[in-house]
């Protein structure tokens, strides 16, 4: 076995010590504007820390070569360590086999690889699929593509007004036609964490698969597959401090090798010839081309780096964090939040009487202050709601309760402009 040079994460004491976490990401150190940067856009994407950068500068640095098919050292080397970041994925998660994890671009791929390569196979004229009404488009657009290619109908969970889906709505929905279930666990637009394990339990009574997008779930809570028992979980890198580029299909063995391939070309094959093409096995079948090496990499350095600080500590704290800002933002005249689920997670949107969104980003960004605004990929919700755009405000383990007065101060110098 090849023993490449290890860059370990910094220790972190027992309790979740933010001040020195935050020591860890070097873009925090930054001023915008001349004010020292306020990052509350974690849902769009997280910052990385120095762990994770040093893993990607190294691989580039020191292992860079092409994997799976040289014999060379570096080539050796850089499948070492790209299979063992695979591991490590596989352990975050807990599936089965380093098989059931394939790497992507992300979330948005990984939901296309299984649209297209289970969809055309498994997907009929008059088949059903549902998805929430709180999706993200990358879980709406791909299975209407499907429905117009196969005649398959596209069947949408309702929500409340506090952003919790109806449940007894998607009972109604289960049926002998209805052969996918595809929502998102936790809500990018809305924050509102879903009954997942009992979307999942009530899907497989009926023989139905399941997949999950988990997105925005996975840096803020512990996903474990073989727990929630989905057949399908999908996301990205960047959004739990890996690099951009680079995310992840989980699927359980047996449903991707029934599966046909999403891509062809290289590394995807077992034989070619001009009359015959036979597969390679899982995950290959599903990685055709040189895939990111430097961002697989990254990533099993992002679950190193999350599990020496603890999930289940992350989680913890912050869920005072967003108990703290839900009830700093409601205090705030004239502001509401839109989305009041009970169970809610990583990330507060809301809007401001004769205000804008676009407007309170900018007015924000003046201060330092990194927000998001517009539809979030999200423009259902929207539509919903009866609002063009929100402002979302999204959390991570490494801000603070002073970034949260650091928005609310800095709302209130909007509201004095626009008064």
């Amino acid at each position: 076995m090849i023993v490449a040079e290890k860059i370990m994460p910094v220790n972190v004491s027992s309790t979740l010590d933010v001040e020195r976490i935050r020591q860890d990401f070097p873009i925090l150190r930054e001023r915008i504007h001349g004010k020292p940067l306020v990052y509350l856009d974690n849902a769009a994407t997280t910052q990385k820390p120095l762990f994770v950068i040093d893993a990607v500068h190294h691989y580039y640095r020191a292992q860079n070569a092409n994997i799976h098919r040289g014999t060379h050292y570096l080539s050796q080397v850089a499948t070492f360590e790209y299979e063992k970041a695979r591991g490590k994925i596989r352990q975050f998660i807990n599936a089965k086999d380093n098989k059931e994890i394939i790497f992507v671009r992300g979330t948005t791929e990984a939901i296309n690889l299984v649209s297209s390569a289970y969809g055309r196979k498994f997907i009929c004229a008059g088949d059903e699929i549902i998805i929430s009404a709180m999706e993200h488009h990358s879980n709406i657009v791909p299975w209407q593509i499907l429905c117009e290619q196969t005649g398959a109908v596209l069947r949408v969970v309702p929500m409340h007004q506090s952003g919790e889906l109806i449940m007894e709505e998607y009972v109604k929905l289960l049926n002998e036609k209805t052969k996918l279930v595809s929502v998102v666990h936790i809500s990018n637009a809305l924050g509102t964490v879903n009954p997942v394990k009992e979307i999942i339990r009530l899907a497989h009574e009926r023989n139905i698969l399941v997949m999950l997008d988990a997105a925005q779930s996975i840096p803020h809570a512990p996903v474990d597959v073989r727990d929630l028992d989905c057949d399908f979980l999908v996301f990205s890198g960047h959004k739990m401090y890996g690099p951009t580029g680079v995310g992840v299909l989980y699927g359980k063995q047996q449903l991707l090798e029934s599966m046909p391939p999403y891509h062809g070309g290289g590394d995807m094959i077992r034989t070619v010839s001009f009359e015959k093409t036979t597969y390679a096995e899982l995950p290959n079948k599903f990685e055709a081309g040189t895939p990111n090496i430097a961002g697989g990499i990254g990533l099993g350095a992002a679950v190193d780096y999350i599990n020496r600080i603890g999930i289940h500590k992350i989680a913890e704290y912050e869920a005072e964090l967003m108990a703290y800002a839900t009830e700093q933002l409601s205090a705030i005249n004239k502001l509401k939040i839109i989305g009041t689920a009970k169970e809610k997670a990583g990330a507060i949107s809301f809007v401001m009487e004769n205000v804008h969104p676009h407007d309170t980003g900018t007015l924000l960004d003046l201060e330092g202050i990194a927000i998001r605004t517009g539809h979030h990929c999200a423009q259902p919700v929207m539509q919903f709601y009866g609002v063009p755009a929100t402002s979302r405000a999204s959390l991570s383990f490494y801000n603070t309760k002073e970034d949260i007065d650091a928005l609310v101060k800095g709302l209130h110098k909007v509201m004095e402009v626009f008064k």
